[in-house]
């Protein structure tokens, strides 16, 4: 099984949305029984909480399932069972090097996925209200990511 781990600030907005949208294309192909998706935040204000009313609506918009999310904090633990770990910008992948077994754990940024773009890290809605361009964002950056898990983990099988 491989392991997939998305985090932003709050964890209502940019990870659930990845975690949503790459579940869903899981799915899709027909690789739920080998890839797993979480997410999580480095910021404790939400913990509990469904995905944001923003994130819930282009979700909805897009035919996608966010049944069951809930904000949790990135824990210790995480850096055992998750072989990617995709940070949503860099403030984030600070936070997490913080955590206790975070300092040796290879994180990865979510823009690197799309080289060709210009931003450099997915824009936080929760500040911006731009939930759109991060859909479309995230939705891109997915479709890479699954590619590279399927060659990476999935073909040396």
């Amino acid at each position: 099984m491989v392991n997939v781990l998305f985090v932003c600030l709050g964890n209502i907005c940019r990870s659930p949305m990845a975690e949503a949208v790459l579940r869903n294309k899981i799915e899709q192909r027909q690789l739920a029984d080998q890839i797993t998706v979480d997410s999580a935040g480095t910021g404790d204000w939400h913990i509990g909480k469904a995905p944001h009313e923003g994130t819930r609506r282009i979700l909805d918009l897009h035919g996608i399932s966010y049944e069951n999310m809930r904000a949790r904090l990135v824990a210790g633990e995480d850096f055992e069972k998750f072989e990617y770990i995709i940070c949503m910008d860099k403030s984030n992948g600070e936070n997490v090097r913080k955590i206790p077994g975070g300092e040796q754990s290879t994180l990865l940024f979510f823009m690197d996925l799309l080289p060709d773009e210009e931003l450099r890290e997915v824009p936080d809605p929760y500040f911006t209200g731009n939930f759109e361009q991060v859909y479309d964002l995230i939705n891109a950056g997915c479709d890479v990511l699954l590619e590279r898990i399927i060659q990476e983990k999935l073909q040396q099988a």
